[in-house]
């Protein structure tokens, strides 16, 4: 299990079905939904305001999600939290994405399914659409997200959610091989691409 820590009488809430990696750590007022992927490094922190991550929502490895005293941050349903992204006292909407290394401020309201590009920088406040791309530092929404766009985070957050599953049926801790097996297999493809490729693929 992860590194879960009660604080001032609040215990993270982890269901069943719900994936956290060893490395991870959760702190305090943390509610995990069902069905989530947690993955190394991230770092949950309900010490000063309530964490809420939606069902099905994933958050990478070395994120953080934080806020100030008496506030929220909040993940919702299928959110999908980047590598290294930083959350704090935000709320991202429901099948939203903020990608790799992006920070959202304090204040800020992401629209359902919208898309934040990596390493933008989301001021304090900004009420965001749905359906919005945005994009820079700091930030600003630049179009609509489109429907091929909505379509690839989609089947992007379902791979997380099998990871979920694969990850709880099998993830176990090991001693290293010395060297690799001469029959070692391939991994398993997936029709999951980056947000370039998907672009170029016909409708």
């Amino acid at each position: 299990m992860a590194y879960c820590y009660e604080f001032k009488g609040f215990v993270p809430v982890v269901p069943e079905d719900t994936y956290v990696h060893p490395q991870a750590v959760l702190i305090g007022n943390v509610i995990l939904g069902h069905g989530c992927y947690i993955g190394p490094g991230a770092s949950l922190r309900g010490d000063f305001g309530r964490i809420v991550i939606g069902d099905g929502a994933n958050v990478q490895d070395n994120c953080i999600i934080h806020s100030f005293p008496g506030r929220e941050a909040m993940v919702g349903t299928d959110g999908h939290i980047g590598h290294g992204a930083i959350l704090h006292g935000c709320k991202v909407g429901r099948n939203a994405l903020v990608g790799m290394n992006a920070v959202i401020m304090d204040g800020v309201e992401l629209g359902a399914e919208s898309i934040v590009g990596a390493q933008a920088f989301v001021r304090g406040e900004t009420i965001i659409p749905p359906r919005s791309m945005v994009v820079g530092s700091p930030a600003r929404v630049i179009r609509d997200v489109t429907e091929k766009e909505v379509a690839w985070k989609t089947r992007g957050t379902a791979e997380y959610q099998q990871l979920a599953r694969d990850c709880l049926a099998g993830l176990k801790p090991v001693e290293p091989l010395k060297a690799v097996e001469t029959d070692r297999p391939h991994m398993v493809a997936s029709d999951v691409v980056s947000i370039q490729e998907a672009r170029q693929k016909p409708s």
